[in-house]
């Protein structure tokens, strides 16, 4: 396994958006954590930091693999990361799926410039999660 970079919680944020991404993860470093995006589902599984994630923010709706089959694949992988679901749709049935699949929360775009949900429910997660590896 590849060391840490920092002792920081790494938050994982996963996004087709290059701009909101960007700027998702300057929120999150600006918050204390630490934070690395990408641009789909596929692009992080390839990564070396599945195992190194204490948090995931994944959209939900994003090509080929969204947020939900993301985190049902790292679920069956054996993989217990947290996740925080984001969405520019925000809609009943599927806020209802993402907190039945174990969400942390369901949040909808844009989020707020201060990020205060985001910290509530980054919070949340690490909680969730213990000890980050």
């Amino acid at each position: 396994m590849a060391a840490r970079v920092t002792d920081k919680p790494l938050i994982v944020i996963v996004d087709d958006d290059d701009v909101f991404r960007a700027a998702l993860e300057n929120l999150v470093r600006s918050l204390g954590w630490g934070a690395r995006a990408f641009a789909s589902a596929e692009a992080y599984l390839q990564s070396s930091l599945v195992n190194q994630t204490s948090c995931m923010i994944a959209d939900i709706q994003m090509p080929k693999m969204n947020g939900l089959e993301l985190h049902e694949r790292l679920s069956t992988s054996g993989f217990d990361i947290p996740v925080i679901f984001i969405t520019a749709h925000p809609e009943e049935a599927l806020k209802a799926r993402a907190l039945n699949a174990g969400a942390v929360c369901f949040l909808h775009k844009p989020l707020d410039l201060q990020g205060r949900r985001l910290a509530e429910c980054v919070e949340r997660a690490l909680q969730r999660r213990g000890p980050h590896p």
